[in-house]
């Protein structure tokens, strides 16, 4: 079974996530902040990273340049409610963007492209 961080500031956003994707079958741990995701991310199995990009206090972009310095076999995909995230350039760092939403079919498209991309569709041992 894949293993996704979600990480958000936002309670609701982080059970939304939760609940649809284990729903599809993945595991999924939660984060509310970045040193929350650097740490999930050392105690390692985590396939992919759901990373929002405006964090309370601190920037995602921030904490997606030190998951692609220290982890950078893990995919991230950037969600986001605003439209200007890719004119930073840190921000194709990234696998993939999203645009928040209560319909959660783009994230969950874009994690299965972005899973099978990474490890061709089954799970790495």
């Amino acid at each position: 079974m894949f293993k996704i961080l979600v990480v958000d500031d936002e309670d609701s956003i982080r059970a939304l996530y939760q609940a649809e994707l284990e729903e599809d079958g993945y595991e999924v741990v939660c984060a509310s902040d970045g040193s929350s995701a650097l740490q999930a991310l050392k105690q390692g199995d985590v396939h992919l990273v759901v990373l929002d990009i405006k964090l309370k206090g601190e920037s995602g972009l921030q904490v997606l340049q030190e998951i692609t310095r220290h982890h950078r076999q893990t995919p991230v995909i950037l969600s986001t409610a605003y439209g200007s995230f890719k004119d930073d350039f840190s921000s194709w760092l990234a696998d993939a963007y999203v645009v928040k939403s209560s319909n959660l079919q783009e994230l969950k498209a874009e994690v299965v492209k972005v899973l099978n991309r990474r490890y061709g569709g089954s799970k790495p041992n």
